[in-house]
């Protein structure tokens, strides 16, 4: 298992490591050569974080090679989901991706697209409605693609975690809007986890992209792993698929898993 060694499915592809810091030497390796293959290909590399360990497990990505090596000036960076708390929170994804990653590597600050936060009660909708309408506007200059397909916007990279619950972005089982087919950001007021305002981009916009990595890796989340793999969704009590079960890409998803998360697999 420390290899990386590769489980292919259709458009999917399982990689278990033996530890975290595996995981994070090849999840660095990945997103270089992701980074280096769109730019030769159309000039940018759009980048979608979330939350959670993630940016940790990303360390690796500003250290040599990649720190002089990746053309950070190619960049955009977007959230798959934030909080609705102001940027300088310490419940901010925005935060804790300046804070560990932004904040060293060279992207120019033009081509980062944190949300804009609004107090009060109508904060939630105000910024999953200006969110969206930030990425169309992207859409009409080009910057960002769309689906001739889906009719949604195309990202070059997602980057996710999962939640022991088995939910990715802000989209949680038993609640609504992991069923919104239509809208490409929607909101959460009762978030299961703290805080519960939040906003998040949809699975139509998630599984629009064209490579998407899971990054999931601690014990905590091995049930879940198991579960979201093995398509046994009712050992977590629900009626229909996990979250992440939902989670798929146009060209590839890729698991990468530590032997903790892989534990019961």
């Amino acid at each position: 298992m420390a290899d990386g060694s590769v489980v292919p499915i259709d458009r999917k592809v399982v990689r278990k490591f033996k530890t975290e810091e595996d995981v994070a030497v090849a999840l660095a390796k990945y997103i270089a050569d992701l980074s280096d293959k769109f730019i030769k290909v159309k000039g940018s590399f759009t980048v979608v974080l979330s939350g959670g360990t993630l940016i940790d497990t990303m360390r690796k990505l500003v250290e040599p090679p990649y720190l002089h090596g990746v053309d950070w000036t190619k960049w955009y960076i977007f959230w798959v989901d934030e909080r609705v708390v102001p940027l300088d929170s310490p419940d901010s994804n925005y935060k804790l991706a300046h804070d560990g990653f932004l904040s060293k590597v060279s992207i120019p600050s033009h081509q980062i697209y944190p949300i804009h936060y609004k107090p009060g009660p109508q904060g939630p909708e105000f910024a999953a409605r200006d969110y969206e309408e930030r990425l169309r506007k992207l859409v009409e200059k080009k910057i960002l693609p769309l689906s001739p397909v889906t009719g949604f916007p195309i990202f070059d990279l997602m980057l996710l975690g999962m939640g022991p619950c088995g939910h990715v972005a802000s989209l949680f089982p038993n609640r609504s809007q992991q069923n919104d087919k239509k809208d490409w950001v929607t909101f959460i007021t009762d978030s299961p986890k703290p805080p519960p305002p939040r906003i998040t981009f949809t699975f139509p916009v998630i599984n629009t992209a064209s490579e998407i990595a899971m990054v999931v890796t601690g014990l905590e989340v091995s049930l879940a792993t198991h579960v979201a793999l093995k398509s046994k969704h009712h050992d977590f009590g629900l009626q229909g698929p996990l979250p992440v079960q939902k989670v798929s890409a146009e060209v590839l998803l890729t698991w990468f898993l530590d032997e903790n998360a892989a534990f019961q697999q």
